[in-house]
């Protein structure tokens, strides 16, 4: 028997389900290599756009940054003018509070001399009411120890 057919040679069980087996390996291997090349491909797309999404951001952050920088300036500016408001306003009290005493002192001294001269004066004129009651009594009891004495004498 001649051993060369011209109708294809049929092919047993094992070697079917091997030529399949190969098919589907070699399909999941295409599809493998297409997997992996959409998902490098989407890895790509992802960082682009997360480049290009870091340069609005650091523009955005130095303008907040400019208007944090200008709030600070404003704040410590209103601190600033309150502060020498305050201190304007302490110093016209210190002011006022300086010349209620030094006007209080001038009173106090100007009271003391006052009453000092009251005092002087007083002293002097109780020494004159003195020194003249003294003259006169003393000018009475002679006269009146001389009537006295005229009077016994008549007697």
């Amino acid at each position: 028997m001649n051993t060369n057919s011209p109708e294809p040679e049929e092919k047993g069980f094992f070697e079917k389900v091997k030529e399949t087996i190969e098919g589907l390996w070699d399909g999941t291997k295409d599809k493998a290599e297409e997997l992996k090349d959409k998902t490098e491909d989407t890895l790509n797309d992802l960082k682009d756009k997360i480049t290009t999404k870091k340069k609005p951001a650091t523009r955005k952050t130095t303008s907040a940054k400019k208007s944090v920088a200008a709030k600070t300036r404003s704040v410590t500016e209103k601190a600033k003018t309150a502060a020498t408001v305050v201190k304007a306003k302490a110093a016209d009290k210190s002011k006022e509070i300086k010349a209620k005493a030094t006007d209080e002192s001038a009173k106090a001294t100007i009271a003391d001399v006052k009453a000092k001269a009251a005092d002087k004066a007083r002293a002097i004129t109780d020494k004159a009411k003195n020194t003249a009651t003294k003259k006169p009594a003393a000018a009475k009891s002679s006269r009146s120890t001389t009537t006295t004495k005229k009077k016994v004498a008549a007697k």
